[in-house]
């Protein structure tokens, strides 16, 4: 009979705890550069490259473009990898998962948000109103979009809202690039918070969908528009069908 394997020691369990450790510093470092567009999306990357340019081991760099890849932040390209490219059709149909996802959440909200609860959302969005800072503003209007489908208390629900709007991240600046379109955006959220305090599920549930459609129609137009001019900045932008022709 075998007999069985030693506990791993001390130091064995500290160095896997340290290279995990490594690992989740190095994807978020990576993530913020790809988010920030710090790393462009199209840009070439290499597990030498970023191992110099990080002070990182081979096993930790490896790891982080894996997780950054299933963010749908990096894809693998040959041998190497590189920033995933802003795909048009990649947005599109981001829209109509959250149309779905969001529209479905906000009406479990009015039967199971408390009214405490709807009061932090309205605290959050009040704390949050339009500033000149481009990057504060997605990430304010990104939380807002988890939050209230927080309020659903359905887990699976808010993390797909979630990771929509991180793989919105790096675009959804160009739908809030000027004064107007954030007043614009911040009060259609403030409608959808009216809404659900009055407890009117349809109307909240519509009042997202118009919002959710027209932020999209705003900035697949401003992509298509624009790309050459944004290619020239660096931006990758492709249209890779993910739908069968009608």
């Amino acid at each position: 009979m075998t007999a069985p394997s030693p506990p791993p020691s001390a130091a064995s369990a500290r160095a896997g705890a340290d290279a995990g450790s490594q690992t989740l510093q190095l994807f978020e470092r990576l993530r913020s550069a790809v988010l920030n567009l710090d790393l462009m999306p199209g840009e070439r990357l290499t597990e030498r490259g970023l191992e110099a340019a990080y002070h990182a081991s081979r096993t930790p760099v490896r790891a982080a473009l894996m997780r950054l890849e299933t963010e749908g932040l990096a894809q693998r390209d040959g041998r190497g990898w590189i920033v995933a490219p802003i795909d048009i059709d990649e947005i599109r149909a981001l829209a109509e998962l959250r149309e779905a996802v969001e529209t479905a959440a906000v009406r479990l909200a009015v039967q199971r948000a408390s009214d405490s609860d709807i009061a932090g959302l309205a605290e959050l969005l009040e704390t949050a109103r339009p500033t000149e800072d481009e990057e504060e503003v997605v990430r304010a209007g990104g939380d807002f979009h988890v939050e209230l489908a927080s309020l659903a208390g359905n887990a699976p629900m808010t993390d797909a809202v979630r990771g929509a709007m991180t793989r919105l991240a790096r675009t959804r600046w160009l739908e809030v690039r000027t004064p107007d379109s954030r007043e614009h955006a911040w009060n259609e959220h403030r409608a959808v918070v009216a809404a659900l305090r009055a407890r009117d599920a349809s109307l909240a549930s519509e009042l997202l969908a118009t919002h959710i459609r027209s932020t999209n129609e705003r900035l697949v137009e401003h992509l298509a528009g624009e790309r050459r001019r944004l290619r020239a900045r660096g931006l990758s932008i492709v249209e890779s069908p993910t739908r069968p022709a009608s």
